[in-house]
């Protein structure tokens, strides 16, 4: 019985260390939560707030074909300019599902998959690929990237 006790003590104990997230990989996520916060209110001046003034934003997906396809899609400024004039009977769903935070020094990765809904119907799912700096003591985005495919995707 303490053989039990014990292998269970360790087990809950490694995976309360390995599941639990530094006060920066923390604030990461909150800086990426709050984007995504401004993106379903559309209130880009709360987008804003976590961003560089020049943020990069690109997309990556398999085509029809199979081929692998690469958009640069102009920089933050036609995404801020989608979101603040998104037709009011438009909902826009980002659904966050996973996080995986590295750090060094004041550079930050952030690996988030999520799917996306539009008007409660499913479109597709992802990979957000963040990088951020910290600068003046505050986490910034500089570079997104994400992936987008409508198969092997587990929606609710």
């Amino acid at each position: 019985m303490n053989r039990v006790l014990t292998f269970l003590a360790i087990i809950t104990i490694t995976s309360m260390y390995s599941q639990s997230m530094t006060s920066e990989q923390i604030e990461v996520k909150k800086t990426i939560e709050t984007f995504f916060d401004g993106f379903h209110k559309g209130d880009t001046t709360m987008m804003k707030s976590v961003m560089m003034p020049k943020v990069i934003m690109q997309t990556t997906f398999i085509n029809k074909e199979g081929q692998g396809q690469f958009k640069d899609d102009g920089g933050a400024d036609n995404l801020l300019k989608a979101i603040a004039n998104r037709p009011d009977d438009q909902k826009w769903d980002e659904r966050l599902t996973s996080f995986n935070i590295q750090i060094d020094a004041n550079m930050a990765n952030a690996w988030v998959g999520y799917e996306f809904w539009y008007n409660d119907t499913f479109s597709h799912c992802g990979v957000n690929s963040f990088q951020l700096v910290k600068t003046e003591g505050k986490w910034r985005i500089i570079y997104l990237i994400d992936s987008r495919r409508r198969d092997s995707c587990n929606k609710e």
